[in-house]
């Protein structure tokens, strides 16, 4: 698949367009995909022939599943996970398969989450996600180009110049680009261009991953199993198996005495004899058949780049930030980096917001960032080598915090008297502050259900209690004065937009005629617990504020609607 070469140019050969991408696999697709449900066509250059061929990834978060919820991915995907793996596995530590538990880390995947999101938790290889992504990002408009390298770059205070290659063919093709997003991996040659340095732990281990068939079915039978450590004298590392337990993949980050330094450095000299033994190891039957399909190795890091910015270049995933895979953060990571930066591209693109909103990608991205790599580091030490000792690790943050109460702090979020000076906050406590994640309210619209977080899937939405109606009004007064796409609802027990349970004054900690602004990636922007300053003047700074749009080019001028 190859949009690119043979497509028309100008008549300087250059191909223009407003977003490049660099790296098609899960992070690039998932931002060309979320770019296309926001109306931008990116185009993507991916250097591998196509997508991934190995399962790779696995655990999937909550906030990772609602942002392919809101470009309408999620249903196709839950099906194909649905068929790989039981969707509620839990998260435990063997000593082998066969052998002895030794710890539960999550009993149930989804235990519980249905209070806090319209999804679910699961497991899923990227191997079958990526086609999906693909598909998808096509249908919205993306320019996918497979077996296409990126050969130079510059840029200057409007765009950025690119040179990519078919790796097929030879051909090149010059391409002038508004903004360029790298998201090629943890060896990012974009980063190294650009000299953004990576900060953190380092290098924990010379892993590798087996990809093997091997009957283990035996073994998972009425077992809750999803990800299986194993922790025993030959090796220590997880296992992802398929529904049935005929094959998967066995993760090893060390193998032998790990008081001896060669124990980290699980890929050198590597042999198929050898990961035959490592795998009878981890199951735990000497004698079982194993046949082994690939080895792939990789080094554990918990990094983050200084920057994730440099002009009209951004980074986002392993690019910007690497961790070891303890937590499953990886993936979800970089797919929630893309979210966050394609609605403000494209609002700025459309001319609906002003520059200064990409600014605040790294003002909300990077501390996420290294809260992540810090998390991911803690459960590599408690999981994997408490050996390393506890000396510089962060306390241990529960899972839904580190995925759905995750926050933002920058010029665009309003937080007034509800500022909070952290990077996470329990969801059980957030309760709609400024900079988090919107709470979910079950709410029925035309007799279908839906959630709030459903309602700000492309636009800004407005959402205010029975008794808002002041801000419902200025907030329609004020976007159509600046030209702002914006969902407004009022929401009562019975009506346009119904909550039939009454929850959104106790979710969002405001009273009846409270309101709260959520952006397009369904995080909290500012909220009011009264009406008592609505009008139209308000409402624009506000909206302005959220949207970075320059006070002098707002039209501020209507009639201010009293409460």
């Amino acid at each position: 698949m190859n949009q690119l070469f043979g497509s028309s140019a100008d008549a300087a050969g250059v191909t223009e367009c407003d977003v490049l991408i660099v790296g098609g696999s899960l992070v690039g697709l998932s931002l060309a995909s979320f770019l296309g449900a926001q109306g931008v066509n990116a185009l993507v250059v991916e250097k591998h022939q196509g997508t991934a061929i190995h399962p790779r990834a696995g655990h999937f978060h909550l906030r990772t599943i609602e942002a392919f919820m809101s470009a309408g991915f999620e249903p196709t995907v839950r099906a194909e996970s649905e068929r790989q793996f039981d969707p509620d596995g839990g998260i435990n530590a063997v000593e082998s398969l066969a052998g002895r538990e030794i710890a539960s880390y999550i009993g149930n995947l989804n235990e519980g989450v249905e209070a806090f999101s319209p999804t679910k938790r699961f497991f899923m290889t990227q191997q079958s996600l990526e086609p999906i992504l693909r598909d998808g990002a096509e249908r919205l408009g993306a320019q996918l180009n497979f077996a296409t390298e990126l050969t130079s770059f510059d840029q200057d205070a409007t765009g950025v110049n690119a040179e990519v290659r078919n790796l097929n063919s030879g051909e090149t093709r010059r391409i002038r680009a508004r903004y360029l997003i790298a998201a090629d991996g943890n060896r990012s040659p974009i980063r190294e261009k650009l000299g953004i340095a990576m900060n953190g732990h380092g290098l924990l281990s010379k892993s590798i991953t087996i990809y093997f068939r091997a009957d283990c079915g035996p073994w998972l039978a009425n077992r809750n199993l999803g990800v299986i450590y194993v922790l025993n004298p030959d090796l220590r590392g997880f296992f992802r198996l398929v529904r049935d337990g005929s094959s998967g993949f066995l993760v090893v980050n060390t193998v032998g005495d790990v008081s001896k330094p060669e124990a980290t450095n699980v890929a050198e000299g590597i042999t198929v004899e050898r990961c035959v033994e490592i795998v009878r190891s981890a199951i735990g039957v000497p004698d079982l058949p194993i046949h082994i399909e690939d080895i792939a190795p990789w080094e554990a890091v918990a990094d983050v780049a200084d920057s994730y910015r440099s002009g009209n270049i951004f980074l986002i995933g392993d690019a910007a930030h690497v961790v070891p895979p303890t937590g499953g953060f990886g993936g979800n990571t970089g797919v929630q980096d893309a979210h966050n930066l394609a609605w403000k591209l494209a609002m700025v693109l459309k001319g609906k917001a002003g520059e200064s909103l990409l600014d605040t990608y790294e003002a909300e991205r990077r501390p996420v960032g290294a809260l992540t790599i810090e998390q991911a580091y803690t459960r590599y030490v408690l999981r994997i080598q408490p050996e390393l000792g506890m000396e510089g690790v962060q306390p241990l943050v529960d899972e839904l915090s580190m995925e759905i109460g995750y926050r933002y702090n920058s010029s665009a979020i309003l937080a007034g008297d509800d500022a909070l000076d952290a990077v996470y906050e329990n969801p059980h406590t957030a309760k709609g502050r400024p900079g988090s994640r919107a709470p979910h309210i079950p709410l029925v619209r035309d007799g279908k259900p839906l959630s709030t977080l459903d309602l700000c899937a492309k636009d800004f939405a407005l959402v205010a209690g029975p008794e808002g109606d002041a801000w419902c009004d200025a907030a329609r007064s004020a976007a159509e004065a600046l030209g702002v796409p914006l969902v407004v609802a009022r929401l009562d027990r019975d009506g346009a937009v119904a909550d039939p349970q009454g929850k959104f004054a106790d979710a969002f900690d405001v009273g009846p005629s409270g309101a709260a602004l959520l952006r397009p990636d369904g995080f909290v922007a500012w909220r009011s617990k009264d009406a008592a300053v609505a009008n139209v003047h308000v409402m624009t700074h506000i909206l302005t504020t959220a949207m970075c749009i320059d006070p002098a080019k707002a039209k501020a001028d209507a009639e201010p609607v009293t409460a």
